[in-house]
């Protein structure tokens, strides 16, 4: 926990001076100690499967309160609610729930409980290579191909000549544990009793998930369906094998039939104060969702 906090504290940081300056750490009410004259800093960290929209939503509100500045940084959601615990960010950006224990703390620290916010939905994409001839995947092959003592190494398992990745077998592409992505991966498609297999090749970002798979040809990786680059093409998801499969679009995640989506979350430090809660409550009116729609996610105001 202490290098996640190290990592955070330089975030803040270099957020802070890539904004022209900066407010010092959160105070017990959940807003900024201090700000540059005339501007309110909030400070917004966390899951980087979340970092784009936040980008964008913190560059579009800039232009409707132009004396508010979001700074914003990734480093995923176990950096983002660690920052939140400690009382130095504003908000914490999540795509998984905060556990109990954590909550505890936050609570300590702030004086009272964050305050959780849905703010979209993401459809959880499989990826492969653009020459992989896979279309489609079942969650219990996936379970075999991630999951500790898992079965499937190799692509003629799954009935696929990859004609591309001469050796057939899968190299396997996921997120670093202090990711919202790993957690969520494994509690929907392992469940929390099973462990990854060790091997896989763990990226930092949800995009660098898709770069690495456009790039191999025997890859497959998880990543946000808003991640999707050229190279790489995400394949229909069914819960078991023989199931119909579905891909992973604004549809199917609202109508629940992809099996993998989930919400996003942003966290306040205790109860937000007005400049927090103003911003979160534009992110969710129908400006702040239709920016958030189109970058790629789902709407939460329509779940």
């Amino acid at each position: 926990m202490s290098s996640v906090r190290a990592l955070l504290s330089l975030m803040v940081v270099l957020s802070a001076a890539a904004c022209g300056g900066g407010s010092g750490p959160a105070n017990e009410s959940g807003g900024s100690a201090s700000a540059p004259a005339g501007d309110v800093v909030i400070r917004l960290t966390g899951s980087d499967t979340m970092v784009n929209l936040d980008q964008a939503w913190a560059e579009n509100y800039r232009t409707v309160k132009p004396e508010v500045s979001v700074q914003i940084a990734g480093g995923g959601s176990g950096v983002g609610i660690a920052g939140l615990i400690d009382g130095i960010l504003d908000i914490a950006a999540s795509s998984r729930k905060m556990e109990p224990a954590e909550i505890e703390r936050a609570t300590k620290t702030a004086g009272a409980a964050p305050q959780e916010f849905v703010v979209g939905l993401d459809a959880l994409a499989i990826y492969v290579h653009d020459s992989n001839p896979l279309k489609e995947i079942a969650l219990d092959e996936l379970a075999e191909i991630y999951g500790d003592e898992g079965k499937v190494t190799k692509w003629s398992q799954l009935g696929v000549k990859n004609a591309a990745c001469s050796s057939d077998e899968i190299l396997r592409i996921g997120r670093q544990n202090n990711s919202g992505t790993y957690a969520y991966f494994r509690e929907a498609v392992l469940a929390r009793n099973r462990e990854f297999k060790l091997g896989s090749v763990d990226q930092s970002g949800s995009k660098d998930v898709v770069a690495l798979v456009a790039r191999t040809p025997c890859a497959i990786g998880y990543s946000g369906m808003a991640y999707g680059a050229p190279g790489a093409r995400a394949v229909a998801v069914g819960k078991k094998k023989g199931e119909k499969a579905y891909p992973p679009t604004l549809e199917t995640a609202l109508d629940g039939t992809y099996p993998i989506s989930r919400p996003l979350y942003f966290y306040s430090h205790g109860a937000p104060t007005p400049p927090v809660k103003e911003f979160i409550d534009w992110t969710l009116s129908d400006q702040g969702q239709k920016i958030l729609q189109d970058i790629g996610y789902v709407p939460a105001t329509k779940k």
